[in-house]
């Protein structure tokens, strides 16, 4: 099939560079998905200033709320929260910047979404191309890199050796591809190309190290395919569904913490010290959640929180069932803290940073953002992608990291794209008489 032409001048051309060379930046640094992200969306909207001579608004006046619209205005409320948290945060100015930011990211991400959507078939036409691209780009590099034991990395580094610790940057990279993996379900070619790429980028990536991006990808290729398979029966259903056990997962996994972790400690040595330690996490967070469960200890709190850079005491250790005394010498290392920076578990960083108030707006704005993607043409491609990066948040970075926020709103940008691209004529040419 002939590749599209690309229209340079067109919303859709930076978010078409950006799908293509992400990935396989994100290999080689990961933090340098904030500048492309930040850099593609800014470019989308100007060049949709330029091409039309509006600026591409998210919110149009007399036109009816979908879901997606109401999303974005619990994602605007709960970067507004977080920065009105400055009056009570340990670190105010960093609660004031990071709350202003968020909300800032959240609108730049609506409105180059309005502005892809405000292009032509023919702008969009390429952007499947790139994705696929990009990703089997990303992945080759990731795989190439690990099979030469960092090497690749290294080298970009000026590194003669690599060290254990550089490994653990092919993490961030694996959950940035396994977020935008489950979107090649939504590009419109035949059936066979749309089911076989994502699961083949799966297998590839399950080759790469990064446990919770390995869980991200099965489940958002899960959903992608169980939404392909009810959409002509049941569209936007399943959509629904998810959206509520998702926001049920944020509004409840903090206040079911303890109970977890009681159920966890007969069973806890076994574990590997690292996931230990997060148990521990856990353990201290829940409780300084419950300490202030309206308003929470204010944004980015997790960083300076009373007694977070202590190292776990006996009681404390005991409580999640660690009784040895090597893995309490292990506990005593100096680099071993209660929280750091912050829980490693978005609904409870959410819960005690931000309260209940925080808690409702983000479980809103998720189960908004899963029905707006049931109301999406090719959906199952849009659905996988947000419950694969909601893995990834439940797991795994800091909830307000700006190269994975940068992450996720490039791939709602494309998702949206992808949607309106051309469909691909599956029709066999009639026979000439």
């Amino acid at each position: 099939m002939p590749i599209p032409r690309i229209i340079w001048t067109a919303p859709t051309a930076p978010i078409l560079l950006a799908a293509l060379l992400a990935p396989a930046i994100a290999v080689l640094q990961s933090k340098a998905m904030a500048p492309i992200g930040l850099v593609a969306l800014v470019a989308a909207v100007l060049l949709a200033r330029r091409e039309s001579g509006r600026w591409p608004w998210p919110l149009r006046a007399g036109a009816g709320l979908t879901p997606g619209q109401a999303a974005l205005g619990l994602g605007l409320l709960l970067g507004l929260w977080g920065a009105a948290s400055a009056a009570w945060a340990p670190e105010p100015a960093r609660a004031l910047k990071d709350g202003l930011s968020f909300a800032g990211l959240v609108f730049l991400a609506a409105a180059a979404a309005r502005a892809v959507a405000q292009s032509g078939p023919e702008a969009r036409a390429p952007l499947p191309y790139a994705l696929a691209a990009g990703l089997f780009l990303g992945l080759g590099l990731a795989l190439a890199d690990h099979l030469s034991g960092s090497m690749i990395r290294a080298a970009v580094r000026g590194i003669a050796e690599p060290t254990p610790q550089l490994a653990f940057g092919l993490k961030p990279a694996a959950s940035v591809m396994a977020l935008l993996l489950p979107l090649l379900a939504a590009t419109p070619w035949r059936p066979a190309l749309r089911l076989g790429l994502p699961l083949l980028g799966g297998l590839l990536l399950l080759a790469i190290p990064g446990d919770t991006a390995r869980i991200a990808v099965v489940a958002g290729l899960a959903a992608a395919g169980l939404a392909a398979l009810l959409q002509r029966w049941a569209p936007g259903r399943l959509a629904a569904v998810v959206g509520l056990a998702l926001a049920a997962i944020i509004l409840a996994t903090p206040p079911l913490l303890p109970t977890l972790l009681d159920k966890v400690a007969p069973v806890a040595e076994r574990l590997p010290p690292s996931a230990i330690h997060r148990l521990v996490i856990w353990h201290f967070g829940a409780e300084r959640a419950a300490e202030k469960p309206l308003l929470g200890w204010g944004m980015e709190a997790s960083r300076a929180l009373p007694g977070g850079d202590d190292r776990p005491e006996a009681g404390r250790l005991a409580a999640i069932g660690v009784t040895s005394q090597g893995l309490r010498d292990w506990f005593a290392a100096p680099h071993v803290k209660l929280m750091p920076l912050h829980p490693h578990n978005g609904p409870l960083q959410l819960k005690l940073e931000l309260g209940a108030v925080g808690s409702l707006l983000a479980a809103g704005a998720v189960m908004l953002l899963a029905m707006q993607a049931g109301l999406l043409r090719l959906g199952a491609g849009p659905l996988g992608m947000l419950v694969s990066g909601f893995v990834t948040f439940l797991a795994s970075f800091g909830a307000w990291q700006g190269w994975w926020l940068c992450s996720l709103a490039l791939a709602v940008v494309l998702a949206q794209a992808l949607q309106d691209a051309p469909q691909e004529n599956h029709q066999k040419p009639a026979r000439q008489p």
